[in-house]
């Protein structure tokens, strides 16, 4: 059984993605064997419970509120109106509700109290619960444990450097800083990036070194294929192809071989055989629903046929890790602190963000 390393080199791993297709394919499929179930899948549903309005520049997304796109803004939604969902999620075969909120960082007040309450909602349904929320601190990590949350999503995007030319509002050092707040708790850790974006390949196993160097590795690792939405600074980019998506899946595999690799953005532009060669490479972890935040993604009903003629199963919750407790809100041991961190702003510009930025200000 392979062995998992925390100290692959760029080198190596550009390697690794350059091998002869087939070559790489059979590790990477040997590798996913060792460690998983091959045709087992986790299903997860993603949902945006507070849509646009973000103060980021981040070149790829449509819910900053710089650029002028179609997305359609809401504010925080109720427990009431997450449960429903969940429930829904739970029904068509979800093990995981992940929720994503707009925001730049989290700070402590009632929104960030419902979130909580959202989260022990969702673990009392018996679902794994992810959030995605911007940047954290320590004591809002351990809140959200308490509360029962089983992942925290905290992308990368890309490699460090050329992360500054898609994102200028925040440093690439404070996703590292997130992801060690989050690893100061029992909740797991879910990062991984954005392949597509103008990037070179060295940029792609510039990420991954950053990952895969991490101790312990991310036990989760989304690959998204950018989704170009028109206003956005990227709106001109052309989808990656599909041997892009198996190499870079493979890549991960073969470099972290326990963590859940999940095939993520960019479905809707995948044909079933596409997607079955992800799997293949050791991809084990979808989205299901109609979106992924606020792009389009593949009905759940389509997921399941293509399941069907695979032969595969969806993967039943707290296979990798057991349930969280969940500690009421009057009995928690961490309470909100009011913090206000110094979270970094580079001082620089990215000229096609200020260009759409610009451009936005002509529509509005």
């Amino acid at each position: 059984m392979s062995e998992t390393r925390h100290n692959w080199t760029k080198e190596e791993i550009l390697d690794i993605y350059n091998k002869p297709l087939m070559e790489l394919l059979y590790e990477s499929a040997t590798i996913h064997r060792q460690h998983h179930d091959p045709n087992t899948v986790q299903v997860s549903t993603l949902l945006s419970i507070k849509t646009g309005g973000c103060p980021e520049d981040c070149g790829y997304c449509p819910q900053a509120a710089r650029y002028h796109t179609d997305i359609e803004g809401n504010d925080l939604m109720s427990v009431q109106q997450v449960k429903a969902q969940a429930l829904r999620a739970k029904a068509s075969g979800s093990s995981r509700v992940c929720m994503g909120a707009a925001w730049r960082n989290v700070k402590d007040g009632q929104e960030f109290d419902d979130v909580l309450e959202m989260v022990r909602t969702i673990n009392k349904l018996d679902m794994e619960v992810c959030c995605t929320l911007g940047m954290i601190t320590e004591n809002q990590a351990q809140r959200l444990a308490e509360a029962g949350l089983y992942a925290y999503n905290h992308n990368l995007d890309s490699s460090e450097e050329y992360y500054k030319e898609v994102i200028s509002t925040r440093g690439f050092e404070d996703r590292l800083e997130t992801i060690d707040n989050v690893r100061k708790t029992n909740v797991t850790v879910c990062s991984g990036g954005i392949i597509g974006m103008g990037e070179k390949v060295e940029d792609r196993a510039g990420m991954l070194v950053a990952l895969s160097t991490l101790n312990p590795q991310p036990e989760s690792v989304p690959i998204n294929a950018l989704v170009a939405v028109e206003g956005t600074p990227l709106e001109d980019q052309k989808p990656v192809s599909i041997w892009d998506m198996v190499r870079m899946v493979a890549t991960t595999r073969i470099i972290m071989p326990e963590t859940q690799v999940r095939l993520s953005a960019g479905r809707t532009e995948m044909s079933r055989e596409g997607q079955a060669m992800c799997f293949f490479a050791g991809a084990n972890s979808i989205f299901a629903g109609d979106k992924l935040l606020t792009t389009p993604n593949p009905d759940v009903n389509e997921d399941m046929e293509m399941f069907k003629q695979l032969g595969l199963n969806p993967q039943k919750p707290f296979i990798k890790k057991m349930q969280p407790e969940t500690v009421e809100a009057q009995d928690s041991q961490y309470q909100a602190l009011g913090e206000k961190p110094k979270w970094t702003r580079p001082e620089h510009t990215i000229d096609r963000n200020e260009d759409a930025k610009q451009k936005a200000k002509v529509l509005k």
